[in-house]
């Protein structure tokens, strides 16, 4: 596949944060852990994989904004375009040995997403798009799964930590979804769980409480495989809103339709 230069340059900024995370991630019994939150985890290995990230990205185009995991943002000169990135989407994953994270790197330009890339470096799954141009696994073109009942699908949803978010609430709906469909995983990875969306692994995806960096590269890359996106209210705005559910056409209607089951007792 014909790759622009901008994602070439995504591409091996990705890459070489990803050759730090490997190494750090064979020792993750020796990491030094620091706590950032109830059950959210930061460790020497994310901030040594983002600095590299960052540095690598700044350097190939200086004057993009650059929006972090950490909330830390640069305002662009140009005023147009913007990185928006996750060094290590699955940092409980990665801190507890499980080969199930992922590098995440968005470009917006004027408020768009145009390029994407998620890579897993544990498993040098690397998964690419741009827009008009089609999502990719590695040389692989990606397609959305086609089936269109639940019955028949695997679903993806991402439990809040207790003590964060609506735990209750997310609960009730995992309650109505699980008996509507094949089976409901949760892999503690929002950008993975979409790649996997658009690489029909998983038929459809929703979850609350979601970051900028934690939808923006997934979202296009469900787009480009020929899959459809909106946030759980079923408007068009998942980044802002912070929920998404992503599927095929089918498969999204009908979650949002599962999802907006009333709560009991209302």
């Amino acid at each position: 596949m014909a790759r622009s230069a901008l994602l070439n340059v995504m591409v091996q900024a990705a890459f070489k944060a990803g050759k730090s995370l490997s190494r750090d991630f064979g020792e993750v019994q020796n990491l030094q852990v620091s706590m950032k939150g109830p059950g959210d985890y930061v460790s020497q290995a994310d901030r040594k994989a983002e600095k590299i990230l960052r540095e690598e990205l700044m350097k190939a185009r200086p004057t993009y904004g650059y929006l972090g995991e950490d909330g830390d943002e640069v305002e662009g000169t140009d005023g147009a375009h913007r990185w928006i990135v996750d060094t290590l989407d699955g940092a409980t994953n990665f801190l507890h040995g499980i080969p199930h994270f992922a590098i995440t790197i968005a470009l917006e330009r004027q408020g768009e997403i145009v390029t994407a890339v998620i890579l897993n470096p544990a498993t040098d799954e690397l998964y690419t798009a741009e827009r008009g141009g089609g999502a990719f696994l590695n040389d692989r073109r990606l397609r959305v799964a086609a089936r269109r009942s639940l019955a028949d699908s695997v679903i993806s949803s991402g439990t809040p930590f207790l003590g964060r978010g609506h735990h209750g609430n997310h609960l009730i709906e995992l309650r109505h979804v699980m008996g509507e469909v094949a089976g409901v995983r949760s892999l503690g990875s929002p950008s993975l769980a979409l790649a996997y969306v658009a690489a029909g692994r998983f038929d459809g995806y929703w979850e609350r409480g979601l970051m900028p960096w934690d939808l923006a590269a997934g979202i296009l890359m469900v787009r480009e495989a020929g899959g459809w996106i909106a946030d759980i209210d079923g408007g068009n705005k998942p980044i802002e809103d912070g929920s998404i559910i992503a599927g095929n056409e089918y498969i999204r209607k009908a979650l949002h339709e599962v999802l907006h089951r009333p709560m009991p007792g209302k």
